[in-house]
């Protein structure tokens, strides 16, 4: 069982500005990536359940977050059907990321009053979240539409929360430009979580990157 509310997810998005996404089979390795990012002052993790058994890893990593890491939120993403966020909201998932909007898993998901974030890429499809109910609209592929886009999006409706995923580096011009265009958070992976980083087992360097990140779009937001 969800131990947050959706609105209790999307103000912890809003205030901390970033959301780590990370997916990787090995269970231990997972929590010292995990333990980094809480160390850093990341208070999100998005596991991007992408591999056979990844429910099995997620359920370690969720009940190690709830017993070792108070106030650390545990979500899931690339969730593609309302079975699958069934079954992670089982595991205690307090939110539920897609690639695109499925009405199926918007459904499920309220019922438990689980955030909802799905990927979105038209005006239209925002519309659409907005009315069954999701908080935060993911963009997907960020690099694709970027922060015009989302400038563009947020002229007609002001009240639209956003947060953009992949295109989004630790690099200042790169946030700098995403949060000026009125980005709520952002989502970061393989941009903060490297590869090197999991091979060379690097996790002091890991908690220094996200707590340089997340200071650093403290400032950006605070000067915009």
């Amino acid at each position: 069982m969800a131990r947050y509310s959706r609105l209790e997810v999307a103000k912890v998005m809003q205030e901390t500005g970033m959301v780590p996404l990370f997916y990787h089979p090995d269970v231990e390795l997972g929590k010292k990536v995990l333990k980094a990012c809480y160390d850093g002052g990341a208070r999100l993790l998005e596991f991007t359940a992408r591999g056979d058994f990844a429910y099995e890893v997620f359920s370690e990593l969720n009940k190690y977050a709830l017993s070792e890491l108070p106030g650390m939120i545990m979500g899931v993403g690339s969730i593609t059907d309302a079975s699958a966020a069934s079954l992670f909201i089982q595991m205690g998932a307090n939110f539920i990321v897609t690639p695109s909007l499925r009405e199926d898993i918007a459904v499920t998901c309220n019922r438990r009053k689980i955030m909802y974030s799905p990927g979105c890429g038209s005006l239209t499809e925002i519309n659409r979240a907005e009315e069954l109910g999701v908080e935060i609209i993911k963009l997907f592929p960020g690099s694709t539409y970027g922060p015009g886009f989302v400038k563009a999006i947020k002229g007609p409706q002001p009240w639209t929360s956003i947060m953009p995923t992949g295109g989004v580096s630790t690099e200042t011009d790169n946030l700098k430009a995403w949060f000026a265009s009125g980005v709520t958070c952002v989502g970061m992976g393989s941009q903060l979580i490297s590869n090197r980083i999991l091979e060379l087992a690097e996790f002091d360097e890991l908690v220094q990157k996200v707590e340089n990140t997340i200071k650093l779009i403290k400032e950006i937001k605070a000067s915009l």
